[in-house]
This record gives C-alpha cells, sequence and structure tokens, in this order.
C-alpha cells in the first residue's frame, strides 16, 4: 500500500527521514523544515508532514519488527535521518504493555485493560520519547545547546539526553517543583533554573529568549522545536498497536498536560491505518486531567471549543498547565472519536496510585494516578465501556513523586521475637 505524496520544500542538506515539510494545523500552509513552530500565514502551529508514498505494507511491517527495542525501530515513520540508531542518544521507548488483570478485576473491565508502563525510560517518565526526536533536529540545525521549559520530567530528560549526545543543557522549571525531580533533572550537570511562577510563566520566559541574542544557537525542544519533539509520542500508538499484535485498541486513557501527547496519539494511529499496518476500525480517546487544573476537562464538559486557562494547584505538577496550546485539538479528537474528557481529585489521584501499584506492583507518579483515576471514574459513570480492550497510559515513575503517597509507611513496629509479632495480628 502507498499513502499519498507529500511535496517536499525543504533545503536538501537537511536530512530527517522522511519528514517533508512543516504544515500548519489551521490553514495547511507549508514551509521548509526548520527550527519554527507557528505558521507565518496564521499563526497556527506547525506539525510535520511526510512522504510514505515509497513504503510498502508488508516490508514496512518486517522493517519495524527486524528493529531495535526501542523508538527507533520506527524511523521510517519519524523526523530522523536513517542512521539514528548510531548516534549517540538516550534510546527509549518499547516499554512494558503490561496486561493488567487484577486492576480490571477491582474496575470491573471484563474487555481486557493494559497500561502501557513508560516509567521504563531512561529516565522514568515519557518524555524521553519527545526529547530524543528534538535531540535529532537540534543536530540537523545546528545548536548547541539544549533547553526547555518543565513541569519537572522534561527538564531531567532534557538533562540526560544533552549529556548524552555532548550538548550544553539550560533548562528552567518552576521554583516549587518537587525536590526528587530537581534533583534528577540538576545531577546530569547541565544548568536548572527556577523561575519564579508557575509553568505557564516559565514557558512565556522561555519564548522571549529565544528572540533575545542571548538564546542564540538554544533549541528549546518544546518551543522552537516542538513540531519535531512532538513526533515522539506517536512511538506510543505505536508501540501498543504493535504490542497488541498489531491491533488498535477499543478505548486509550490519556493524561493531559499541553494536550500535545493525545494529539499525537491519535496521529499515530491514524497514520498506522493509512499505512495499512493496522486494520481500520473505530476507537475512542479519553483525556484525563485533575481536578485542580482541568481546563480542558471544563470545556468540554460546558461544550465549549475554547479553553479557558486555570491557575494550577494540584499534586499532578506533571499536569499541571494551565494554558495547554492543544486544549482545542483535544476537544476535537476526544468529540470525533466519541471519548471525553474526565478530571479527579487530588485526594482520587492518591487512591488510583495506591491501587494500582496494590493490583499489578505498578508504582505511577501523579499523572498515572490521574489516568487510573479517572479511568475509574468514566466506569463508575457509564462513560468507558468494560467490555471494550481498554488502554491506560503511566508516563512516569511514582519515586518522582513521593510526597504525594508520603504518609504511606510500615504497617507496625515489633520486637524481634514472634510474640510481638503476634501481638501485631499479623498471623
Amino acid at each position: 500500500m502507498a499513502v499519498q505524496t507529500v511535496a517536499s520544500t525543504t533545503d536538501p542538506t537537511v536530512d530527517l527521514g522522511p519528514a517533508a515539510a512543516l504544515s500548519c494545523r489551521e490553514c495547511g500552509h507549508r514551509v521548509p523544515l526548520g527550527p519554527v513552530f507557528a505558521c507565518e500565514e496564521c499563526f497556527g502551529p506547525l506539525e510535520i508532514a511526510y512522504d510514505f508514498s515509497a513504503y510498502d505494507t508488508e516490508e514496512l511491517r518486517k522493517r519495524i519488527e527486524a528493529g531495535p527495542a526501542n523508538i527507533w525501530r520506527y524511523a521510517p515513520l519519524l523526523p530522523v535521518p536513517s542512521d539514528v540508531a548510531d548516534k549517540p542518544n538516550l534510546n527509549p521507548g518499547w516499554t512494558a504493555l503490561v496486561k493488567a488483570d487484577n486492576l480490571a478485576r477491582e474496575l470491573g473491565v471484563t474487555g481486557g485493560l493494559y497500561v502501557k508502563d513508560d516509567s521504563g525510560n531512561p529516565t522514568h517518565s515519557f518524555k524521553d520519547r519527545v526529547v530524543a526526536q528534538a535531540l535529532e533536529a537540534a543536530r540537523a540545525f545546528g545548536f548547541t545547546t539544549l533547553s526547555c521549559s518543565s513541569t519537572g520530567n522534561l527538564a531531567g530528560a532534557v538533562g540526560a539526553a544533552a549529556a548524552r549526545a555532548g550538548f550544553r543543557s539550560c533548562v528552567f522549571i518552576p521554583h516549587d517543583l518537587e525536590q526528587g525531580k530537581v534533583v534528577m533533572a540538576a545531577v546530569y550537570g547541565g544548568e536548572l533554573v527556577g523561575i519564579e511562577g508557575n509553568y505557564d510563566d516559565v514557558n512565556r520566559f522561555c519564548s522571549e529568549l529565544i528572540g533575545d541574542p542571548a538564546g542564540e544557537g538554544w533549541g528549546f525542544v518544546n518551543v522552537n522545536l516542538r513540531p519535531y519533539y512532538a513526533e515522539g509520542s506517536k512511538t506510543l500508538a505505536y508501540e501498543i498497536c504493535e504490542q497488541l499484535g498489531w491491533r488498535l485498541p477499543d478505548q486509550i486513557v490519556v493524561p493531559i498536560a499541553s494536550g500535545s501527547q493525545l494529539t499525537k496519539i491519535d496521529k499515530g494511529l491514524q497514520e498506522l491505518i493509512k499505512l495499512g499496518l493496522v486494520e481500520d476500525k473505530p476507537y475512542k480517546i479519553f483525556g484525563a486531567q485533575a481536578e485542580g487544573c482541568s481546563p480542558v476537562s471544563v470545556a468540554y464538559k460546558e461544550g465549549h471549543d475554547v479553553v479557558r486557562p486555570q491557575k494550577p494547584n494540584t499534586i499532578a505538577k506533571s499536569l499541571a498547565i494551565g494554558n495547554p496550546a492543544d486544549g482545542p485539538y483535544v476537544l476535537d479528537i476526544a468529540r470525533r472519536t466519541g471519548g471525553a474528557v474526565e478530571d479527579v481529585t487530588d485526594e482520587q489521584v492518591v487512591d488510583a496510585i495506591k491501587l494500582l501499584a496494590r493490583t499489578e506492583g505498578i508504582f505511577a507518579e501523579t499523572a498515572g494516578g490521574v489516568t487510573v483515576g479517572v479511568t475509574r471514574k468514566l466506569i463508575e459513570n457509564g462513560v468507558l465501556d468494560p467490555s471494550l480492550t481498554t488502554v491506560v497510559l503511566n508516563t512516569g515513575d511514582g519515586l518522582k513523586t513521593l510526597d504525594a503517597v508520603a504518609g504511606t509507611g510500615l504497617t507496625a513496629t515489633i520486637r524481634p521475637n514472634l510474640e510481638s509479632f503476634r501481638e501485631a495480628g499479623l498471623v
């Protein structure tokens, strides 16, 4: 099977594989591949357009299956050079898709429940996927410093990837992040700068720095390299379908921060359908937010197309983006696929973290608690069908957000003898 050709408008010296151009998601205007993220015609967001026209479905499937056990098995579908696997990189991806039968019984799911556990990446979050993509773009465009605005996980992923690749790194975070994430971002030796304010304040500062001479030579993975960075989230969709035996899941629950992960998972599923790698069938995508930062959920429930910004106030700091750039696109996808966007309280987040740990041995960070908590709520409200195959995303390791479950501890303290053991009621 062949996919329609996308005419390239790109400098031929820039090797980013099948990536052909940047295309505006609003007006369709195309520009050459480069470190830009907004359309010059309408200021809409730019994303990668590809030329997949030469691919035969079965040959492509065999090539993928013979590839390395990381995201570079999908190099033919990503904006990276063909020799990407030979370059110094963290090589994230191919994380476990856990069949969560114990959790399914707790939630009443009969159609098959899976947890895509991305805590197994090199810096223990899905952010390694998107940074790996941005790093290749930074190489292609000659940047020497890797940077980002971050709620925590991205800062660590950028620091680690830069260290491996020999780049300088300087990343910016809200000053009040969880200490575990601060340490994990600082340990890689790059500059780590705290900004007084929330993530949206940090992001605004980074946008100013890009336009200043002080930012010359800097690749901001989630700003001027955002079109390339965002493509890393597609690999979650690719892996889920391949790990299901080249099948689409019926339902998938995705956490929402900027919303980019959800929109790119949908893009990845659509590409697999168009390439003939999976059978085309309906699927539903559900978005998950914490109540203390739920602008997309509020817009969905109120039937709005515009997402009104909020000031974040939640323990789920990795999702605490009050003005999510992809919020309107998340609404479109949830409605188009028959999904929904829901939110849960911080208390429900903590309960869900403990539930997943108790049933499946997976210790999720707060974002994973959000997706599991929302999944439970959607089932209880009759929105998510428990008879269908469902995939829930855990995007990070619980060791990063220990404060959320700080009250969890010893069952008992006993003297070192059997009498004390029996007195504690443990037999």
